[in-house]
């Protein structure tokens, strides 16, 4: 009931027409903040208690949280972590000590701040915070009644006007990569976005980044950060998480540094939990039997590059262990204004045998999957944007473009003329995921009754599928494809 009512808020039209109007005046957002977090029954002054780590950046800002984070919670600190999205169940967006909250504190703390919310919208115009403001006043919540020494915090979209920037006094601020994301709130150059990710900083408070490209150094970012720490063990894979791991050490010292006068040795890397961190979706493999998946929520240029370096790499080690032939498989979407396009060019380096597009829908036939419902965006549009996915593959091979695809699914929609390539598009992440594992992973036996049947003729071109000794699939493009992907892979992820 508790994310029912949540989902409520992505389509509540007051919430949407306020976020439409302060588009054009940014600055009103946290004065709209304000005001919900004081309904709410929480002042900015008891924010000041939370000791926080706030961090933004393009790419690599959750990583960074999720190291830092690590590194704290080891020295023995009770730890905060609010991030966004979430990959499978909303409670991961507010972690305490590592591990999303459970359902009892979830719900009972979200009647509490809801209830709060509904009582006196009638005094402010049936006002409601949209989705992810709730969410942020619920972590703030959160953090506050379970008592944390700290809470890091990440940014949700941009800094200077992203409704986390109500924090007046954080311990230590961070930046990590900028690149080129979310134009039509940011700015479409890299000062335009560095402008507004250094809207976090506030004065007298430490604030550091990794290097950053062109002229974003100018702007408002006064120093940067290389450590050299040696040969660095770190949980999350990736020659970019080098950079990630080296701020959150930075992040860390400083904040242990304020918390007590004991020297923190930066340069001592044993035993300071980089190697311990976890953060799922990004540079991770799953190996079931024969199936390896690689999974990464990259979704810009620059991440995607980093996608692919850490794909070719993992991949070629994975393969020279195994027993004969692979078949490499994409399973790619993309949502936004992004340019899918471009990320496809990237990835047509890896050499994949098929490519496979979906929309992030986690399954075809209804099931109870509040968590990962998205009501802005309609079907139509979600499998239209695959379909040109597709024809942009297809383009980027040179596979030729007749006249569309064919949707994958037996009586589902009108079949367009079938392509003889290797490329296909499927309704759903668990019928795309059936199909290129055909059989092959016992995780995904048991879902077999929750997919539609496939025509007789695309079960006949996974041939080579069948004949491989192992598969290996990269599922990229988005966090909300890779978490449901998870759903369906690591059963776990959904208790």
């Amino acid at each position: 009931d508790a994310i029912c009512t949540l989902n409520t808020l992505q389509t509540n039209a007051s919430a949407l027409e306020q976020v439409r109007r302060e588009r054009s005046n940014p600055e009103l957002q946290l004065n709209a903040m304000r005001g919900f977090l004081e309904r709410a029954g929480l002042t900015v002054d008891e924010l000041d208690h939370l000791n926080i780590i706030h961090v933004t950046g393009t790419k690599g800002k959750g990583s960074t949280c999720a190291f830092t984070e690590q590194i704290l919670r080891n020295y023995g600190f009770r730890t905060g972590f609010y991030s966004s999205p979430h990959l499978v169940q909303v409670r991961e967006r507010i972690r305490i000590n590592g591990q999303p909250i459970g359902k009892d504190l979830f719900t009972k703390y979200f009647w509490q701040v809801y209830g709060r919310l509904d009582e006196t919208k009638d005094a402010h115009g049936g006002t409601m915070p949209a989705y992810f403001r709730f969410l942020t006043i619920l972590a703030f919540h959160v953090f506050l009644q379970e008592k944390v020494d700290l809470a890091v915090i990440e940014v949700g979209i941009g800094g200077a006007y992203d409704c986390t920037n109500i924090i007046r006094r954080p311990w230590v601020c961070g930046i990590s990569s900028l690149g080129i994301d979310h134009t039509q709130i940011l700015g479409d150059t890299v000062e335009k976005i560095a402008w507004q990710k250094g809207g976090i900083f506030k004065p007298g408070v430490p604030a550091f980044t990794v290097r950053q490209p062109g002229g974003a150094m100018k702007v408002k970012l006064q120093f940067y950060l290389t450590l050299d720490c040696g040969p660095l063990h770190l949980g999350l894979a990736g020659q970019h998480q080098r950079s990630n791991a080296s701020l959150a050490l930075q992040l860390s010292h400083t904040w242990l540094q304020r918390r007590s006068d004991h020297s923190f040795p930066v340069t001592t890397v044993e035993n300071n939990g980089l190697a311990d961190a976890k953060w799922p979706g990004r540079t991770q493999t799953l190996k079931h039997e024969e199936v390896t998946y690689f999974l990464d929520g990259a979704h810009t240029m620059r991440s995607m590059q980093a996608c692919v370096q850490w794909f070719r790499e993992t991949a070629a080690e994975h393969e020279r262990s195994a027993s004969g032939a692979v078949a490499r498989v994409l399973l790619f979407n993309a949502t936004g204004e992004r340019d899918s396009a471009a990320m496809l060019k990237l990835l047509v380096t890896c050499h994949f045998d098929f490519a496979v597009f979906c929309p992030n829908i986690t399954e075809a036939i209804a099931s109870c999957n509040a968590d990962q419902q998205n009501f802005n965006v309609s079907v139509e549009n979600m499998l239209t944007r695959c379909l040109d996915n597709e024809r942009s593959w297809r383009l980027h091979n040179r596979l030729g473009d007749n006249e569309g695809t064919q949707l994958l699914i037996q009586d589902s929609l009108p079949c367009l003329p079938e392509h003889r390539g290797d490329t296909l598009v499927f309704l759903c992440i668990l019928s795309a995921l059936q199909w290129i594992t055909q059989g092959r992973d016992s995780v995904l036996a048991d879902l077999a009754k929750s997919t539609l049947p496939v025509k007789q003729s695309v079960t006949a071109k996974a041939a080579p599928l069948r004949e491989a000794a192992e598969i290996h699939v990269l599922i990229t493009g988005s966090l909300h494809l890779v978490g449901g992907a998870l759903k369906h892979l690591d059963p776990a992820s959904s208790k």
